[in-house]
């Protein structure tokens, strides 16, 4: 016999302005991530804003707006952080409206456990279920964890919220809920398609050649990633899986294709699994009750150990620049923040483990400075831009010139490989800066 849980419900269910008035000066509030920001609770406490003063705010990947970020230019009343930026929390950075944590997406749960104090977790879910269960939906990779370290958990049921099944901490019991809100929620805009661009179609031109029939995959997100996905869906590769951080609309394409199969993973064989997702209502769609899917928290999922595990693993990321010693900047311009971490690190250290795997770190070789002139991404050596992966750690780099694998190469091996896929117009240059650093052999020179 089920239990009913109606009486429970109505005990808990409270307006977002009765919710968030349990929020106090100096707390800290976490706003989960993408879909699972609270939009109704964010808009309430934003009303609060002249009777609180320093409450900080954690969220990522949220597509906004953020109302008590915006609210309060000079952030005495709410502090916004964000840990991983999306391309509105990137412009919240830019007016100073928003502070990065960083991290590596591996250890998110760990963060929460050992060393974060949450005050008040508000989080978007799916109406309850039968036995009592709310669902986090997209935004499973990390919301279990920090539910669980919070002081006070308010949930704001959003009918839109697709429900997905998974590994674990995918849903919250409502025994383990303190408040409820409920209200009308607008459906969810499509993410604008990342459409790729020739020279995206040629680098991942010369990624397709390393990979296999079998092979897991991890796309991050960006064009290049997604150039891949369209080149995969036209190829004689089958039976691919996916393992992956975030999930898009490329992988919606490659099991429309019928290469998605997930039928060879050493683990969750026939489960594409992801920890969080970003993309079409067409993406939501396919994931929503779909038994072929497997949401897991980011621990599991970004764990270099468990991305092991998978032969053949293929880790496809973008970075903004790299530099002669083969350091990646993938997360900042200089000292601008554009988006984080994220789990670059965690799949590079994966992949490169995996039995048959490979990590690609992947990039245009210019780019268009603000004064209209071309500029090499392949640096001499960077000079204060914040470093995401270490040299040490650096597999494949892939370029429209070609693709070269760092993996137990010199300083002078780097140079002259790196420079082989620099745009022409620069590789006097570097060569250049390559000697003055003494990583340069004269017998390279040929």
């Amino acid at each position: 016999m089920l239990i009913d849980y109606t009486r429970q419900y109505k005990d808990k269910l409270r307006t977002p302005e009765e919710a968030v008035s349990v929020i106090k000066s100096g707390d800290w509030v976490d706003y989960t991530s993408s879909l699972g920001m609270p939009v109704l609770l964010d808009r309430a406490l934003s009303r609060r804003r002249d009777e609180l003063y320093d409450v900080k705010i954690r969220g990522n990947l949220i597509a906004g707006p953020i109302e008590t970020a915006e609210c309060d230019p000079d952030q005495i009343h709410f502090i916004y952080h964000s840990w991983h930026c999306s391309a509105y929390e990137r412009k919240l950075c830019d007016k100073g409206l928003c502070y990065y944590i960083p991290m590596v997406f591996h250890n998110n749960a760990a963060y929460y456990e050992f060393f974060i104090k949450v005050n008040v977790v508000m989080v978007s879910v799916s109406p309850m279920d039968k036995h009592g269960y709310f669902n986090f939906s997209v935004n499973t990779g990390v919301a279990g964890p920090i539910s669980r370290r919070a002081d006070i958990v308010i949930v704001e049921v959003n009918e839109n919220m697709p429900k997905i099944h998974g590994g674990y901490d995918e849903c919250i019991h409502i025994s383990e809920i303190d408040y409820i809100v409920e209200g009308e929620h607008e459906p969810f805009k499509d993410m604008l398609p990342i459409v790729p661009k020739e020279i995206d179609r040629k680098i991942a031109g010369h990624i397709i050649p390393y990979m296999v029939d079998g092979a897991n995959l991890q796309l991050g997100i960006g064009s290049v990633p997604n150039a891949v996905g369209e080149i995969i869906a036209q190829s004689d590769l089958k039976d691919l899986g996916m393992h992956t951080e975030l999930c898009t609309d490329a992988y919606l394409e490659l099991y429309r294709s019928g290469k998605l199969t997930n039928k060879r993973k050493n683990i969750d064989r026939g489960k594409g699994v992801f920890g969080c997702a970003i993309g079409s209502n067409e993406l939501y769609e396919w994931l929503d009750d779909n038994h072929g899917i497997a949401a897991y928290p980011l621990e599991y999922v970004n764990r270099p150990s468990i991305i092991a595990q998978l032969d053949n693993m293929v880790s496809i990321n973008s970075c903004v620049a790299v530099d002669l010693y083969g350091q990646v900047a993938a997360e900042s311009a200089g000292s601008r923040q554009i988006s984080g971490t994220g789990g670059q690190l965690d799949f590079l250290a994966g992949a490169s483990a995996s039995r048959g795997g490979k990590a690609f770190i992947c990039m245009s070789s210019l780019f268009k400075g603000k004064d209209g002139r071309s500029h090499s991404r392949i640096r001499p050596q960077f000079d204060g831009d914040i470093i995401t992966s270490p040299r040490s750690q650096v597999y494949f780099i892939a370029t429209e010139y070609g693709v070269v694998n760092l993996e137990g190469k010199s300083t002078w091996e780097r140079a002259a490989d790196l420079i082989s896929i620099a745009h022409p117009d620069f590789r006097e240059e570097l060569i250049r800066e390559a000697e003055l650093r003494r990583i340069w052999r004269r017998s390279n020179k040929r």
